[in-house]
């Protein structure tokens, strides 16, 4: 797991090959994580299923509770997966969900 923090956004990066000991890892040491905005960079896992997917949205629901961000990239089918989790192919789309989330909180959406 290869880490990288950017003013108020965290991206977090899987360097290895088994995308459940990767979930398992990031479950384990979130609340190092929980201050950031958080991006999940699963793309070098090519495309993931749908249920490993959604296998990251408990970890965005109980993130999105403190009024952060957590957006997955990868380039699964974005339209067979929970809408409540944020999926992009890209990190820039990723910075830009992060930037619009932002937006919405302060005007109150």
């Amino acid at each position: 797991m290869k880490v990288e923090t950017h003013n108020n956004t965290c991206i977090i990066r899987d360097n290895q090959s088994d995308l459940t000991n990767f979930l398992m890892k990031l479950t384990h040491e979130f609340k190092t994580f929980e201050k950031y905005h958080v991006i999940i960079d699963v793309s070098s896992h090519g495309r993931i299923t749908v249920k490993q997917a959604n296998s990251f949205l408990p970890l965005s629901n109980s993130h999105r509770k403190t009024k952060k961000s957590f957006v997955v990239v990868t380039d699964t089918d974005f339209n067979a997966t929970s809408a409540k989790l944020a999926l992009v192919p890209t990190i820039q789309e990723a910075h830009d969900v992060i930037e619009l989330e932002e937006i919405e909180r302060d005007l109150g959406i």
